[in-house]
């Protein structure tokens, strides 16, 4: 499993393809949250406060993530390594963990970078170390928890295609409507009672919770169980290729 793992962090890094999207989401952030003249430029608000980033992070990683996860699965599909990998001394679940894990770690590689941010506003604040650090960091855990569940999603529409486009499109698609689709349907006041139900399904509620600074056990549950269910599915797509 770890061997598979290392595979697959090596593959992304060596790929020209997985720095240019590293590229992509970086300048985003620095261009949306330094340059742009916005209502997410950081600079502008005059306070030492984030919030700008984390507001606007989820939405770079609904282009990041699936591009990241596209791969995994579909392109072993498209090569048919697939079936050497299912002649290898590691089970169904062990495949999946290590894709899943690289894509964590590649995600986790595309994070840290920000960090400079918060280092960035803590001296610039008046006083210097102005800044919530404990939001910060709740923030950056519920920015980090939204990654995972988008992995997880990541990792279930490529094991549904040998395309890496069609895994792509899918994956984006799937994020957005967990996301922030279910919430909108819920504002439509359409369903009755169901309305605030669909939003407390949303990924979006949960992380707007963890930002505010209290770690609730509820939103860490929710996320987790999440995850667990989608690669549950992803293990189960698995299982129908051996078939």
């Amino acid at each position: 499993m770890f061997a598979l793992y290392l595979k697959e962090v090596r593959s992304f890094l060596n790929s020209v393809v997985g720095y240019v999207f590293l590229t992509i989401f970086l300048m985003s952030c620095w261009l949306f949250n330094w340059m742009l003249d916005s209502s997410m430029n950081i600079l502008d608000r005059g306070q030492a406060d984030l919030s700008p980033f984390f507001n606007s992070a989820p939405y770079v990683f609904l282009i990041l993530i699936p591009a990241i996860t596209m791969r995994s699965i579909a392109e072993e599909r498209r090569t048919g390594t697939i079936e050497l990998l299912f002649t290898r001394p590691i089970s169904d679940l062990g495949i999946l963990l290590a894709k899943y894990f690289a894509g964590l770690t590649l995600l986790l590689l595309s994070v840290i970078p920000t960090l400079t941010y918060y280092i960035s506003l803590y001296y610039l604040g008046k006083p210097v170390g102005n800044i919530d650090t404990g939001s910060t960091i709740t923030s950056y855990m519920g920015l980090l928890l939204l990654g995972a569940a988008f992995v997880a999603i990541g990792i279930f529409s490529s094991a549904l295609s040998s395309s890496q486009i069609v895994s792509f499109i899918l994956a984006i698609a799937i994020c957005y409507f967990f996301y922030d689709g279910l919430a909108l349907l819920g504002t439509y006041a359409q369903f009755g009672n169901l309305d605030i139900f669909l939003q407390y399904l949303t990924l979006n509620y949960h992380y707007d919770s963890i930002k505010k600074g209290v770690i609730d056990a509820s939103d860490i549950v929710f996320n987790v169980s999440f995850i667990i269910l989608f690669l549950s599915a992803s293990l189960f797509a698995l299982k129908t290729l051996k078939k």
